[in-house]
């Protein structure tokens, strides 16, 4: 299952930047719509699309590997 760190994302980024960030402030920067990102970070097993986390890795600054990662079923 492909597992979406969006709320790491998010929490690494208020800490450094010493501020609140919203669903909304993502949503204006990226062109992502908000309940898209709130089933990304929220819902088990979403499928979203190449270009959403594209939009995450720049937004963010990171490599995809830190939006998204690998984890085997049991």
């Amino acid at each position: 299952m492909i597992r979406f760190r969006l709320k790491e994302l998010i929490a690494d980024k208020e800490f450094t930047e010493g501020r609140r960030i919203t669903f909304d402030e993502i949503a204006k920067s990226t062109g992502i719509h908000r309940t898209t990102l709130s089933k990304v970070a929220n819902q088990k097993g979403y499928n979203t699309t190449t270009d959403v986390l594209d939009k995450l890795c720049i937004y963010f600054g990171v490599d995809l590997d830190k939006v998204a990662s690998y984890t085997p079923e049991e």
